[in-house]
């Protein structure tokens, strides 16, 4: 691979002639960030497609610089580049995608659903998901089940049991039948150098159409229920409800439509970051017999052989939470950030032009040596609370950053912990598939299963 430097005196690699390293992004995105960062270090730019259609990339992979970006200066760096608009275009302008005035107008109307004591509320809908993923685990065939896609489907079916209550198993199915079709439209659209229209009638567009079509249908549906019937009063209470009711003197209410986009960006983010985490919490201690049997020891100390968790019971589970931390350092959900620069700044001494796409990788610099010994290496021990006091607060951010951190992550906490908890309680954990290659979607994405072997634990 040819290396030169330019773009403001910020070291590049330039890939092959004509397409720079756009088959390289496409191929191993992650691989080739954490390939730019050793060779180069902490800021990078890299070429992508060619010539007209070129995108250059700024890399940031240092803690300081995710600081600036995500923090010191985020009015500077928007979600303006090419695949939040196709995010955007799909899932609507919810939290995840919306800016300025329409995201703090919904960010004041949605915090208050997701204060502390209302996100602990959360919990009974948890603990019965997982009872149910237990209960079909006795029939595992072999006594074998994949981590990836079980938490993918009891995340899935909590965050729309706490969205849609009574609902929950009118929209699961079309959640899981439609999401895959969207987001693989939303990849290939986002990381294309040019697209065609979406109203062409190619056969990419017609599938990506009819699966939107019916993913809309059926939350409009429930959200007409939700907003009340002639007398105006709602049905229900579960989140979509506190959704719709959700007003102020200065920001309203959600119409319809705005409804939808928080729903469609509360499934997606919702469930397919948790689910990661878990798989991988799952799947790292199913190679760690050691750190399993620790996190277990604790877990049946606090809750016994049959006490249904609940959420006080997470600060009496200290090692737990740090198993939860350390698989999402290595697997992050989130492992690619991106934003675009409106200004020109500088980040780690190098001159960054206004008008740059940025991106951040999580996935980097929670492997950044300069922050964590041995990097590769699972050792929960990492987030021991002096450990944590002694590294830069943008070493690990699996929930972003800043203004616009996460508004879940209490509750992605609080679900992974809990499930993880009663999982453990249960059943003994070995890895079948030692090493799961993924690569970065919207969220990341496990590309193979990750089989492990359960023993009923004997309570």
């Amino acid at each position: 691979m040819l290396v030169r430097t330019g773009g403001a005196g910020v070291p590049g690699l330039e890939g092959v002639p004509l397409l720079g390293s756009l088959f390289d992004l496409k191929t191993d995105s992650l691989g080739t960030y954490e390939r730019a960062r050793q060779r180069h270090g902490d800021v990078v730019r890299i070429s992508a497609g060619p010539p007209g259609l070129r995108a250059e990339l700024y890399c940031v992979f240092s803690a300081e610089g995710a600081q600036r970006v995500l923090a010191s200066e985020a009015a500077n760096f928007r979600k303006d580049n090419a695949f939040y608009q196709e995010v955007r275009d799909s899932f609507g302008n919810g939290l995840l995608t919306s800016q300025d005035t329409d995201y703090l107008r919904q960010r004041r109307l949605v915090q208050p659903l997701f204060t502390r004591k209302r996100v602990d509320a959360y919990a009974g809908a948890v603990t019965a998901e997982t009872e149910d993923t237990l209960a079909a685990w006795t029939q595992a065939r072999d006594g074998i089940v994949d981590v990836s896609a079980e938490m993918m489907h009891l995340a899935l079916r909590a965050v729309s049991r706490i969205l849609f209550g009574a609902d929950v198993d009118a929209t699961v199915d079309v959640v899981h039948r439609c999401f895959p079709v969207i987001t693989e439209y939303v990849l290939r659209r986002g990381y294309s150098p040019a697209n065609l229209p979406r109203t062409w009638p190619t056969p990419g567009n017609r599938r990506a159409a009819v699966a939107l079509d019916e993913l809309y249908t059926v939350c409009d549906g429930i959200i007409a229920r939700r907003r009340g019937d002639a007398s105006g009063q709602p049905a229900g209470e579960d989140l979509l409800t506190l959704l719709a009711v959700a007003r102020s003197a200065d920001d309203g209410t959600f119409d319809a439509a705005e409804l939808r986009d928080q729903v469609l960006v509360f499934l997606l983010a919702g469930h397919e970051t948790t689910a990661t985490s878990l798989a991988f919490a799952l799947h790292l201690l199913g190679r760690h017999p050691e750190e399993q049997a620790r996190a277990r020891e604790e877990v049946r100390g606090v809750l016994g052989g049959g006490r249904t968790p609940q959420a006080s019971d997470l600060e009496r589970l200290p090692y737990l939470t740090q198993v939860l931390r350390e698989a999402m350092r290595l697997y992050p959900a989130a492992p690619v950030i991106g934003r675009k620069a409106v200004a020109a700044t500088e980040i780690e001494g190098h001159a960054v032009p206004a008008g740059a796409d940025v991106i951040l990788a999580p996935w980097v610099t929670h492997r950044h040596p300069r922050y964590w010994s041995d990097p590769e290496r699972f050792d929960p021990d990492r987030f021991t609370p002096e450990a944590e006091a002694g590294r830069h607060r943008y070493a690990w951010f699996p929930f972003g950053g800043g203004p616009r951190a996460c508004i879940g992550q209490h509750f992605s906490m609080l679900e992974s912990v809990i499930a993880l908890a009663m999982l453990l309680r249960a059943y003994e954990f070995e890895a079948v598939d030692q090493e799961i290659p993924v690569s970065a979607g919207i969220t990341l994405r496990a590309e193979g299963p990750a089989r492990c072997r359960i023993r009923r634990v004997e309570v």
